[in-house]
């Protein structure tokens, strides 16, 4: 009996060099970024070497750590607990992507309601509502927000219900439904980059958000790039979790019973949906369409 091994639920990884790698990628990445901008260890400002390196290494740590999950997956190992902490893993991600958002947001509405006081500006705002009425500021202008950003709005909610049809196949059985439903939802993403990059070469030709007449019209143009711009990066990650996936069920994984980095993808894809709904009716109507 002492020779059987033990017998549970759980699964004990071997040994890995993945996360010791990631984390000296990204060691790389950072020092890099900081190399390129500004200059580092005696090299001069615009020298990216070390950026790259980083790069490579996160993409390799990410190829190759998905690889043995795979694997493992593929084995066995992942057991109806094992199955259960991925989800939880997967959820807890989530909602720190929701809380990454949330700071966006609240960097936003903060610097609509007290804009004037950082710029220091003459008059004091004392009302909610004068404050919100002078954001962005005066001379700034917006996006029409029933043009390229409906456009995109529509382009989203479209892939959630592509994305969904693609899940539900795959629950059926239907591997050839759930092929196209996913091969139509990362076109519906990659259209989105897309025209969010049509979007912001106009704003930077237009020079839409500068306006001499007011000293703080950066920090409209500020919050708007990070929101935005963040939830475009999100929606790449996205679609190449999407690609990962297509890959995947080409390749003739996934089961009705078991597809979860399948159901991550599209729980992901979904929670990038709900952020742009709302940076959609606060930054570019709310905030936008009525300046």
């Amino acid at each position: 009996m002492a020779h059987q091994g033990v017998k549970h639920d759980y699964h004990i990884i071997n040994p890995s060099p993945w996360p010791l790698m990631g984390s000296a990628s990204a060691v790389c990445w950072a020092l890099g970024l900081v190399m390129g901008l500004r200059g580092l260890f005696g090299e001069p400002k615009g020298t990216w070497w070390l950026f790259a390196v980083g790069i490579v290494g996160i993409l390799l740590t990410m190829v190759f750590w998905w690889r043995d999950v795979i694997k493992e997956s593929h084995k066995g190992d992942h057991t109806p607990v094992v199955q259960l902490g991925l989800r939880y893993g997967m959820i807890m991600f989530i909602a720190s992507e929701v809380m990454f958002f949330v700071a966006w947001f609240w960097i936003f509405f903060e610097m609509a309601l007290f804009h004037g006081h950082r710029s220091g500006a003459a008059e004091a705002i004392d009302e909610v509502k004068t404050a919100w009425s002078t954001w962005p500021p005066k001379g700034v202008e917006t996006l029409d927000p029933w043009q390229l950003p409906l456009v995109n709005t529509l382009l989203l909610l479209t892939s959630g219900t592509t994305v969904t049809w693609a899940h539900h196949a795959l629950q059926q059985g239907d591997r050839n439904g759930a092929k196209w439903g996913l091969l139509l939802t990362i076109l519906l993403g990659l259209c989105f980059t897309a025209v969010q990059a049509t979007e912001y070469s106009e704003i930077i030709r237009e020079h839409l958000f500068f306006s001499e007449e007011a000293g703080n019209a950066g920090l409209y143009g500020s919050s708007f790039f990070m929101a935005t711009g963040f939830h475009g990066f999100h929606v790449i990650i996205g679609t190449i979790f999407l690609i990962v996936c297509l890959i995947r069920l080409l390749a003739g994984d996934f089961t009705p019973k078991k597809h979860f980095g399948f159901e991550a993808a599209a729980w992901y894809w979904h929670f990038v949906d709900v952020v742009w709904l709302f940076l959609f009716a606060f930054i570019y109507v709310i905030f936008g369409g009525a300046h």
